[in-house]
């Protein structure tokens, strides 16, 4: 079975292994651990920021960012398809009394253009506008990266605003891969960043939330009122250095595989790449309704040996990652071909 589900299904490496039996650990709720606090101050070097603070999971890194921004009972902006609004369960109104506004941008992006007019005024009656909220690369847009332009330019204008900024950067690391640019510049117009470790970059566990001391110290509340205080931690932080210490300058070869993978599925008339291009490692392909349904299509794929899922009614994700090789990738493209051309005949 090739497993395109997503880049979280990857198993950890011999050396990661390694470095996690051997990992120097303590009780990091009581005081602190080793191995955990080196990983979080590595991270907030590499983001550029003054510290950070490692997670179980994206979703809690996000929730606890979004919380520590906004009082309760007021509102942040994000993009209609955006992650925190779409995946996460509402969590922020369960968690934390908060209410997110979307609006629709550009195949994800999420310009001046679209936000200016979306501030509430200072009414009785009104919530509060208190955050900004953008996501690079944008899962549900195909793993698109975010103009760095379009990312300046909107956090200026939250700032000028008197809103603080929030960047959902699970997959930073292949938007940094993608373009070349660093991720601290990807990173600086940010009051507080999230970035996964497992998501790419192959480690089994962890996420992390960045911004000033000042930021983190009330997250770190946060995060114990959320059940995020994990006490040997080290164990799995050990994972996550190794991840970011060997596995991002090979980020390239998952673009590689996807862009294949895309190439494939461009020449298949039923088939449309969202967004109509792929930036990094997501490829979801739009289904003509003609053709099937994309539980349909899911079915019959993993029936000849791939797995993926299907986002929506008529839409199927494939995600690459470091346990793919090019041979399945090859495989894949004939299978994904084979598959569409019995499913025309059937239809």
């Amino acid at each position: 079975m090739i497993d395109l589900r997503s880049d979280t299904v990857t198993q950890p490496t011999a050396e990661m292994r390694r470095a996690m039996a051997n990992a120097i650990v303590g009780d990091g709720v009581i005081d602190v651990d080793p191995t955990v606090d080196q990983l979080e101050r590595e991270t907030a070097a590499l983001l550029g920021k003054a510290a950070a603070l490692f997670m179980p999971s994206g979703t809690m890194a996000n929730q606890v960012g979004v919380r520590t921004h906004c009082e309760r009972g007021s509102e942040f902006l994000c993009e209609t398809d955006c992650h925190i609004y779409h995946y996460e369960q509402g969590a922020f109104a369960q968690l934390s009394g908060l209410v997110a506004r979307t609006i629709t941008g550009d195949r994800g992006e999420l310009g001046v253009e679209h936000l200016v007019g979306t501030i509430r005024p200072e009414n009785d009656h009104m919530v509060r506008t208190q955050l900004l909220c953008l996501e690079n690369t944008h899962n549900r847009w195909g793993g698109r990266v975010i103009p760095q332009e379009s990312i300046d330019a909107a956090c200026l204008w939250a700032h000028e605003h008197s809103l603080k900024t929030h960047l959902d950067g699970a997959r930073i690391w292949n938007a940094s891969a993608a373009t070349g640019i660093d991720v601290a510049r990807m990173a600086a117009p940010f009051d507080s960043v999230s970035v996964c470790f497992s998501k790419g970059l192959g480690a089994p566990v962890g996420s992390a939330l960045v911004g000033s001391q000042a930021f983190i110290d009330e997250a770190r509340r946060a995060r114990k009122l959320f059940g995020g205080g994990v006490r040997q931690a080290g164990i799995i932080a050990a994972g996550a250095l190794h991840a970011i210490h060997n596995h991002r300058a090979r980020l390239h070869f998952d673009h590689e595989a996807a862009q294949q993978l895309a190439y494939t599925a461009s020449h298949l008339p039923a088939l449309s790449i969202r967004g109509g291009r792929v930036d990094t490692n997501i490829v979801i392909l739009d289904i003509d309704p003609m053709w099937g349904t994309a539980s349909e299509l899911q079915s019959r794929l993993f029936a000849s040996g791939i797995d993926c899922f299907a986002i929506d009614d008529q839409a199927i994700r494939f995600v690459t990652h470091m346990n793919i090789t090019p041979e399945q990738i090859q495989r894949a493209s004939c299978i994904l071909r084979d598959v569409m051309a019995m499913a025309g005949s059937i239809h």
